[in-house]
């Protein structure tokens, strides 16, 4: 039976700053910072129907769509699906179509656990789905991705922060002659 190394997750994750990983040609690829500047492409996901029961004549029960709530949901989606394209990781998704739909579902189900209806099951998903596309500390490892440091960013802030003038401290506590307890 084959036991651990093989499989996603399995013992410790590849350090790319070591000479082993040199050797074997592991390092991560850096996705921009200030994340993806391109075109959102649209949600690939049929839209998703809120059912609500009814009751009819002799006390039968019946769902139908609740329009509203459907409506609701895809513009929460349609938000969602947006923001994840502002996100680093969405260049790498870009250049790779097939993750589109793993995003989707990603998507759908942080909708879904929004909501009352959320399973334990649908929360759980979330995690997967957001390690599955590099959303997570763990899922950006998985995919062979790191963040860069928006090192222009950080010089900018510092040139607009004027230095503190040094303030030689006042004396705190002093000695009273005489004082006693």
């Amino acid at each position: 039976m084959a036991r651990g190394g093989a499989r996603n997750r399995s013992g410790p994750q590849a350090d790319p700053s070591s000479a082993r990983s040199d050797r074997r040609g592991v390092s991560l690829s850096a996705l921009p910072s200030e994340g993806y500047r391109g075109e959102v492409p649209g949600f690939p996901l049929l839209r998703r129907n809120v059912m609500r029961w009814e009751y009819g004549e002799k006390g039968s029960k019946f769902q139908v769509v609740d329009e509203d709530a459907t409506e609701l949901i895809a513009e929460r989606e349609a938000e969602l699906w947006a923001w994840a394209w502002t996100t680093p990781q969405a260049v790498a998704w870009a250049r790779e179509p097939w993750r589109w739909q793993s995003v989707a579902q990603w998507v759908r189900t942080s909708v879904i656990c929004e909501t009352s209806e959320a399973t334990a099951a649908d929360r759980g998903s979330v995690h997967r789905f957001a390690d599955q596309i590099g959303l997570t500390p763990a899922g950006l490892k998985e995919n062979g991705w790191q963040i860069a440091a928006d090192e222009v960013a950080e010089a900018r802030v510092e040139k607009s922060t004027p230095a503190e003038p040094s303030v030689t401290p006042q004396r705190r506590l002093r000695s009273v002659s005489g004082g006693g307890a």
